[in-house]
């Protein structure tokens, strides 16, 4: 598993079980020649193409997050591209089924560790989406109800 991150964040991507990580501020790993079977981009940065180059015979992208462009082609080209290759590229989309059921199983048994960085009441939604704005948070930043 190849984790990409900042520098900042090197260490813990480590410490979560990565085998190789890369600081995407020296290289980009759209163009180093290595081919992926998955591809989970979180807060992705590149075009739907470079995640597509990127991709072993087979191979799936998933994106999770990023700006507008990269949601548009997600959801708009890359089922396109899917239907026309070897490669499926698309969006992640939550459904009630035996993944969501599946992943539970690896969160209770230990297998998958979420990263939280902070907690906020409820009260404090508004502080909570503040910080997550300004783009440090380096876990999952959570609401929780009394």
């Amino acid at each position: 598993m190849t984790g990409v991150c900042g520098a900042r964040n090197l260490d813990q991507v480590r410490s979560l079980g990565a085998d190789h990580v890369i600081d995407y501020a020296k290289e980009d790993f759209t163009k180093n020649g290595q081919c992926y079977d998955l591809i989970l981009a979180v807060r992705g940065y590149h075009s739907i193409f470079d995640y597509k180059r990127a991709l072993s015979p087979g191979g799936i992208y998933v994106m999770a997050g990023g700006s507008w462009a990269q949601i548009f082609q997600a959801l708009l080209i890359g089922p396109w591209i899917s239907m026309t290759g070897s490669r499926k590229l698309g969006s992640l989309t939550v459904k009630p089924n035996k993944d969501l059921a599946f992943m539970k199983e690896l969160i209770e048994t230990g297998k998958v560790k979420p990263v939280i960085d902070r907690s906020y009441p409820l009260r404090e939604t508004a502080e909570a989406f503040r910080y997550y704005g300004e783009g440090h948070a380096r876990g999952k930043v959570v609401i929780t109800v009394e």
